[in-house]
């Protein structure tokens, strides 16, 4: 068992003080048509040693609720995105299946390669992408520039500079949105993971060489690098200056949320501050990891959360992949001046239907604006601040009907898991949309490896697909 350590205080430096006045795949799977999907392992639909002569349930072209993502799948959401004519895309990253323990670095380099051609092949507007923890071998991996290590993660970040047609600083980049005042700006969370070992591949004090802005202020360079493995933080920062310094906005784009559990506290402290520093530049923060429809609201005193002091949100988005529910996508309707969220729209498509196998059908699930909007009175022309964000979870806390209308939207109501009062499940689900620091979430890890089954009402770091040992091993149990 972990047991989690007060954070080590640390000051974030920045070039510049605040000024006064502020100027979502796991899509290459690989499913088999007609193979078993109704199987005892944690995913079916796979040629494998033992599957039955006759499968007793054949997989369609477009898998099911047991199978990984069809690249046929992934063709149609694509094309129903180009359909949705956008000015851009984000992708938060995961392309890699989810039975990674038997992928290897040169599967990992084929479905990277292959996503990449599949999104150019099939998107007109320019694609913003990040890095998911799927997206390296073994999975989870991202070994620390400084780690003695010949099995490391260049090959992850030397595909995709060809494929994405950026310079990557350890898998983070910054790029200007064509014909906009927004930069993107796309970090590798993997750096601040758990279940990245490579981070505790040592107890000597780490050391990189800082970007540029590091440079031009006196810190404690190696008390900061011990703090920001890769420097991934210190990139930020420095991404974000040159964005306020031009008068530009930013979306940050990763793959763990910053207040999940298995987001290292020290790390999701230090990004806090960040957050907090460059508030008035940021104007959006977009992840997945979850697979699940879901939001964290930061706040300038989480000692203090209301919505005045409500300073920012990370908007979770849903996955393609069918274990998490119906497959599903997010649609942002932006500020055209200030780059903000003033709707969000579900697309997605649903797997009972009986026209999945032969062509998914995509279309609206829910838009945040007309479902939630009249639950606090929001006005035409108010956009969809932290402080709605947080006056939603104060009407999920006194209205039990609308939270389980959320609690259904999570999976787009394709695997819907009873959520409730009684079981503590519907405080401690509210207390993580409170929270995009991880120190500050509800979720408890069970003390050595949880076993039991991932339906369980109680929430904790198993939320996530099966990318840990934990789960590995609770699949075989259940298999047994």
């Amino acid at each position: 068992m972990c047991i989690t350590h007060p954070i080590n205080e640390f000051t974030v430096p920045f070039p510049k003080p605040l000024p006064k006045h502020p100027k979502a795949f796991k899509s290459h799977g690989r499913p088999t048509v007609g193979a078993e999907a109704n199987c005892t392992k944690s995913i079916c639909c796979r040629d494998v040693d033992d599957s039955p002569a006759v499968p007793t349930v054949p997989a369609g072209p477009n898998g099911n609720s047991h199978c990984d993502s069809t690249i046929t799948l992934a063709d149609t959401l694509l094309e129903e995105v180009d359909r949705l004519n956008p000015r851009f895309s984000i992708f938060t990253g995961d392309v890699v299946e989810g039975a990674t323990w038997i992928v290897d670095q040169a599967e990992v380099t084929t479905d990277l390669k292959a996503f990449d051609a599949q999104m150019a092949a099939k998107l007109t507007a320019p694609i913003f992408p990040s890095l998911g923890n799927h997206d390296s071998a073994p999975v989870n991996t991202f070994a620390r520039t400084t780690s003695n290590t010949a099995n490391n993660s260049q090959f992850v970040f030397d595909t995709q500079s060809a494929g994405w047609e950026v310079d990557h600083h350890s898998g983070a980049y910054s790029a200007k949105v064509p014909g906009m005042d927004l930069r993107i700006i796309a970090v590798n969370t993997q750096y601040w993971y758990k279940q990245n070992y490579w981070l505790y591949d040592s107890d000597v004090l780490q050391y990189v060489s800082p970007p540029p802005s590091v440079f031009r202020i006196h810190v404690n360079e190696e008390l900061w690098f011990r703090r920001d493995p890769n420097g991934i933080i210190a990139f930020v920062v420095d991404a974000l200056q040159a964005a306020e310094d031009a008068g530009d906005r930013a979306w940050i784009i990763g793959h763990i949320p910053l207040g999940k559990e298995d987001t290292l506290i020290d790390q999701s402290n230090c990004y806090d501050q960040v957050l907090q520093r460059y508030k008035n530049t940021i104007a959006g923060q977009f992840f997945g990891h979850s697979h699940k429809d879901q939001f964290e609201v930061a706040y300038s005193n989480y000692s203090e959360q209301t919505a005045a002091n409500a300073v920012g949100v990370g908007l979770i988005g849903p996955g393609l992949t069918l274990t998490s529910g119906n497959p599903a996508f997010k649609m942002y309707e932006i500020d055209p001046d200030t780059f903000e969220v003033m709707d969000v729209r579900i697309m997605f498509t649903n797997i009972s239907e009986p026209s999945f196998q032969i062509r998914p059908q995509w279309g609206l699930y829910y838009s945040v604006r007309e479902t939630y909007g009249p639950l606090i009175r929001l006005s035409p022309n108010e956009l969809l601040s932290p402080a709605f964000w947080h006056n939603l979870t104060k009407v999920f806390a006194a209205n039990e009907t609308a939270f389980q209308i959320f609690n259904t939207f999570i999976s787009r109501g394709g695997a819907v898991t009873a959520c409730d009062a009684p079981s503590g499940c519907q405080n401690t689900t509210i207390c993580d949309m409170r929270a995009f620091q991880s120190q500050d979430n509800c979720d408890t890890p069970a003390e050595g490896f949880s076993l039991r089954k991932r339906a369980s009402a109680t929430h904790d770091s198993g939320e996530y697909e099966g990318t840990g040992l934990a789960h590995i091993l609770s699949r075989m149990v259940l298999a047994a």
